[in-house]
């Protein structure tokens, strides 16, 4: 009988999740936390990220807190060094800080673009430069990127945030042809609509208003459901795992075959 915990390997190891707070970061950091895994949390919003820690401890599970702007070089090498000087060691690596802005070229303001490029894309630099370097000296880690069904295609009035997880996307590809011979495994992870204050706030942006209708509408594939955070973390989990030695430089669609 396949012991599926000792096939996964998570147990004791230990990983960076950025944009922890709310979202499906923090629904990755719960889901990873039951699975035995020492999340350690990062985020700039230190009262909502504190809740989702204390709720982790609640069960039963380990999970620490850093304040972090994601934006900032000397905010993420102090991150992977703390981390460092507390576990000894970062397995795991989730890129998930992420800022949508719905607007075309037209409307979007030039601060817009720099808070969108810089917390979606700049910031799997910042975490990825630090921390890379540490998996190379332990023999190996897995990174995930969470990129987006509009890293693989355009959406509308949403030019900054395609901008940016495509370049998740490709950036993920180019990481994973860099550093496979350092036994590093880089991966994207790319949901569709997903039940999150992210897609509230979308929705207001637009002029809609986020009740019923609306997620029926966001419904409307194959799968007919909005996503749960919960669905983006287990498959974060499984590239992250022992299963998936062989994986890297892909893509993983996650949206109920919402781009099928």
């Amino acid at each position: 009988m396949i012991d599926l915990n000792k096939l996964c390997g998570m147990k004791g190891k230990i990983a960076v999740i950025t944009g922890a707070a709310s979202g499906i970061g923090a629904g990755i950091s719960k889901f990873f936390a039951d699975a035995g895994v020492t999340v350690v949390m990062a985020d700039i919003n230190e009262s909502l990220a504190n809740c989702v820690k204390e709720e982790i401890i609640a069960a039963g599970n380990n999970s620490i807190f850093i304040k972090c702007d994601v934006t900032k070089e000397s905010d993420c090498k102090a991150l992977a060094d703390a981390v460092i000087e507390k576990f000894g060691k970062i397995d795991i690596l989730v890129n998930c800080a992420g800022v949508a802005r719905r607007h075309t070229v037209e409307t979007l303001s030039e601060a817009d673009w720099d808070l969108a490029l810089n917390v979606t894309l700049k910031s799997v630099f910042l975490m990825s430069k630090h921390i890379v370097p540490y998996m190379k000296k332990a023999g190996g880690g897995k990174i995930v990127n969470i990129g987006s069904g509009w890293a693989l295609k355009g959406g509308d009035h949403a030019v900054s945030y395609c901008a940016a997880k495509a370049g998740v996307w490709n950036m993920t590809r180019a990481m994973a042809i860099d550093h496979g011979p350092d036994n590093i495994n880089v991966n994207c992870v790319c949901p569709g609509d997903i039940d999150t204050p992210m897609l509230k706030s979308e929705c207001e942006q637009l002029g809609g208003v986020y009740d019923e209708k609306f997620k029926e509408e966001c419904a409307q594939r194959p799968m007919a459901r909005l996503g749960a955070p919960v669905d983006v973390a287990m498959c974060v989990f499984f590239l992250c795992s022992d299963m998936s030695p062989w994986v890297t430089g892909t893509s993983l669609v996650v949206d109920g075959g919402g781009i099928a």
